[in-house]
């Protein structure tokens, strides 16, 4: 990667790999009952990655990096995408079951 380049949008991209890898463990090691702030936490990881990849294409468009490393890099994003879309369904899920779920008060039956 060009040196201009290194420095602005490549350090761009690796302070969001840092940040994105931070908001994940914080959702990882959350209690199963705040779903709530696990679905946050990983919202907030899915725009981080759509943004890194965002930065990539433009490395790619500008020609800074080439076709082979955008191809690897595309792939790798995608599926880290992938991930967090699912684990996004299934807390939004999880969310709507324990909404819908009846509340009982203490000592019916």
């Amino acid at each position: 990667m060009p040196k201009n380049n290194r420095y602005t949008i490549g350090n761009k991209i690796d302070n969001l790999l840092t940040e994105m890898i931070e908001t994940i463990s914080y959702a990882s090691f959350l209690p199963k009952n705040e779903i709530e702030e696990k679905l946050i936490s990983v919202k907030i990881s899915v725009r981080k990655n759509d943004t890194i990849k965002l930065f990539v294409m433009i490395l790619w468009e500008s020609r800074s990096i080439d076709d082979k490393k955008y191809a690897n890099l595309s792939q790798t994003i995608n599926y880290i995408g992938r991930m967090l879309g699912g684990w996004s369904g299934q807390l939004a899920k999880a969310r709507q079951a324990k909404q819908n779920s009846p509340i009982t008060k203490t000592g019916e039956k």
